[in-house]
This record gives C-alpha cells, sequence and structure tokens, in this order.
C-alpha cells in the first residue's frame, strides 16, 4: 500500500511503532514534542539532509541501508565533537506513491543506525513531496568533556584518522558506472562504517581538534586548518590501496589517491593530538601539525578537487 493509502498519521503511526528507546528519552513520539535527558547540561546539537537523486538512489540502495545513513550523517557529527550521541529527530518528505513497506524499512534502519551507539529516534515530521527527502537532527552528551572543535590544532600535533576513507566514493563511482561490485566498495557506500567510539576517546585524550570527514579528507582538514590557524601536511604512504579499490580504479581509469584523499561519505574521524600523544588501536597518524596555511600532501598541493562540493 502507497503513503497515500495509509494516510499521514497512519504512516506516522506504522513507523513509530517500530522504534524502540533508550533510557535518556524521558518522552519519545505522541506528543507536541520529545523530551530527552541532558545529564551534562549541555546540548550537542547538529543537522544534515539527505536529497534523492543528490545523495541516495533508490535503485542503488535498498531503503534500511539508506535509512543507516541518514542517521550515520549526523551521528558521526556527534561523535566529531567528542560527544556520545542521545537522540535523532526526523523530518520525511515523501512522495505519495511510495510503498508503505519501504518506510518502514527506512524506519527500521534510522533506528538500528541509532540504537547501535545508545541514541534513539524520538520525533519529527512528515509531509508529502515530490522529492523523496531526508531531514535529521541529532543530538548528544559530552559527559562532562569539553567538545573538541576545528579550532584547537596547534603547529607540532599529530594528524590522525580513526576508520576509512575513499572506500564509499569508490563504490559511488562503481554504482555510477552500471556495475555492482565490488561488493566491499559498494557496500561502503551503501552503509557506512562509522568509528563513532574513537570520538570521545580522541576527546578523553586529550584532541586539541577534530571533524567528521564527510566530504573528502582535503577538503574538511581545510576546515580545521582555516579554524585553527595552522597548516597541515598529510603523507600519502600512511594510506594503503586495497586490492579490490585498485583493481576497480584501474578497470574504471581513476587514481585510487582520489578516492582515499578526496573522497567522502566514509565518515572516519580526523583529529589532531599533541605530539607525545600514545594513540591507541583503531587511530594511525597520517600526518603533521604545522605552521602556515592550507593543506598538502607530502609537502605538495594536491592535483584535483579536494572533496564534494554541494553546489557543484
Amino acid at each position: 500500500m502507497s503513503v497515500a493509502g495509509v494516510g499521514e498519521f497512519g504512516l506516522i503511526d506504522r513507523v513509530t511503532a517500530r522504534l524502540s528507546y533508550g533510557s535518556t528519552v524521558l518522552l519519545g513520539p505522541g506528543d507536541d514534542a520529545a523530551v530527552v535527558a541532558a545529564p551534562d547540561a549541555r546540548v550537542v546539537a547538529t543537522t544534515d539532509v539527505l536529497v534523492e537523486g543528490r545523495h541516495f538512489r533508490r535503485d542503488w540502495s535498498g531503503a534500511h541501508d539508506i535509512g543507516r545513513r541518514a542517521a550515520a550523517a549526523n551521528l558521526a557529527d556527534v561523535a566529531a565533537m567528542g560527544a556520545e550521541p542521545t537522540a535523532l529527530l526526523v523530518a520525511l518528505c515523501v512522495p505519495t506513491d511510495v510503498d508503505t513497506g519501504w518506510m518502514e524499512e527506512l524506519a527500521d534502519g534510522l533506528g538500528a543506525e541509532a540504537a547501535g551507539v545508545g541514541a534513539s529516534v524520538v520525533g519529527g515530521d512528515m509531509s508529502a513531496s515530490p522529492t523523496l527527502t531526508i531531514a535529521v537532527t541529532a543530538l548528544g552528551d559530552l559527559g562532562g568533556r569539553s567538545p573538541v572543535t576545528r579550532a584547537g590544532a596547534r603547529p607540532g600535533d599529530l594528524l590522525a584518522l580513526a576508520g576509512r576513507t575513499g572506500y564509499a566514493a569508490a563504490g559511488f563511482t562503481v554504482l555510477s558506472r552500471g556495475f555492482r561490485t565490488p561488493r566491499l566498495l559498494v557496500e561502503a557506500y551503501r552503509r557506512p562504517e562509522v568509528p563513532y567510539p574513537a570520538g570521545p576517546q580522541a576527546a578523553r585524550l586529550g584532541a586539541t581538534a577534530m571533524i567528521d570527514v564527510s566530504d573528502g579528507l582535503l577538503a574538511d582538514l581545510g576546515h580545521v586548518a582555516k579554524a585553527s590557524g595552522v597548516a597541515v601536511d598529510i603523507s600519502r604512504d600512511a594510506f594503503e590501496v586495497p586490492p579490490q579499490m585498485r583493481d576497480a580504479a584501474q578497470a574504471l581509469g581513476v587514481d585510487p589517491y582520489a578516492w582515499l584523499l578526496a573522497g567522502g561519505d566514509d565518515h572516519a574521524l580526523a583529529a589532531t593530538f599533541p605530539p607525545a600523544t600514545a594513540l591507541p588501536p583503531g587511530w594511525r597518524v597520517i600526518g603533521r601539525v604545522a605552521e602556515g596555511a592550507g593543506v598538502t600532501v607530502d609537502g605538495q598541493p594536491f592535483d584535483g578537487p579536494p572533496g564534494w562540493d554541494h553546489f557543484r
């Protein structure tokens, strides 16, 4: 049955019936607003929007994966502040011919990604629209720590990465050329593997700056460099090209480092640390912070776009 067949409130009932709620949710969906506990007395808040045809395609990804991806894009931003995610609010603009089963799977994906980090989908809104659009707002708790912003990197700091880059961008290229393999790359595009615990961990280790790598490592580190008033240099040798990516790059005529250094949507976390910091497993050093401005690779400007721009 289409969403037009069940109506707005029937669809809301079907979606909310599939959700579960964590201990921070004091009042869930069903009233004018939700109530979420804020133990730290400060709330980290972020929002992101995914538009069909621009950020996802239903012929490339199932509803469950799209839901997980939409949640991940916001939960990763909370982690990048050094916070623990607590809640998501989701606004959906949906064509009236979309099947209700598809919407239920989307809700399952949103709820599953949130539950994996101890957060809950606590409310939102729905409307009819010719373009399927998913707008998500995420909330988080700092646990008494200071937020880790983009503005604290200092000359001499280590530059480190948790998670992977390039996989989702490679998967996007594979799909855009009409292929469905290598599966490793395609699945990375459909459902990112975000190192959520690494964000609060970095905060506890004394990270001086941190960012979610959503638009490309070079582009996002450019934000850190600008906000901190420093230069950032990346070591190309810190990135290993996996065999599947190497084969796909050769077959498609792409430099794999364009994916690794400028590809987005994996939602790795990049952070800077004082030079004597002993990094735990899951973090690897990929470069250094120096005096100056901008981002370089092995001391040289990168030849190509540094990442994704929504308006280009």
